[in-house]
């Protein structure tokens, strides 16, 4: 069995993140979308809520599950006896990045190989950043981020401007 795992803070999840999770699901027999719980930064949602939403967002796709992580991904990778990392990228500025971690990944787990998905062009300048950005001014994010994460998103940036 092929096991992947598709690995981000996912804070927001994003229409391109749907779309990754979507269209990598469809390669391997079970799919891991692995949500980083990064002590380093201040996410705007908590590991918990962003795990739920997820695993709401994807609860039609029979084949991928929702886990948080902390630590490396190639430790992770191990424990879920991980094939496949799936990295999703938008321009040039990313691959640089990646390759990187994909190369130090398999320095430390050499059966693991990392799948460079390109995202599709209507997301490439897409990010959860961009999201929060946009929701903090007040503007439009439903082309950025699916109907019900809206609420969320907004009541999150509403309570800390408190």
């Amino acid at each position: 069995m092929k096991r992947a795992i598709y690995p981000g803070s996912f804070d927001p999840i994003t229409f391109g993140h749907l779309d990754i999770i979507t269209r990598a699901s469809k390669l391997c027999d079970e799919l891991i979308v692995g949500v980083l719980n990064n002590k380093q930064k201040n996410p705007l949602f908590s590991i918990d809520e962003r795990v739920s939403m997820i695993s709401e967002l994807t609860e039609n796709l029979d084949n991928v599950r929702v886990e948080s992580f902390e630590g490396l991904l190639v430790d992770f990778a191990k424990e879920k006896d991980a094939q496949v990392i799936i990295r999703g990228l938008r321009a040039v500025t990313d691959y640089e990045n990646e390759i990187q971690l994909a190369h130090a990944n398999r320095v430390q787990y050499p059966e693991l190989e990392t799948l460079f998905m390109t995202t599709s062009l209507k997301y490439s300048y897409l990010s959860s950043t961009v999201a929060k950005e946009f929701a903090s001014y007040g503007g439009d994010i439903s082309l950025f981020v699916p109907a019900q994460v809206i609420p969320l998103i907004e009541d999150k940036i509403n309570n800390k401007e408190k």
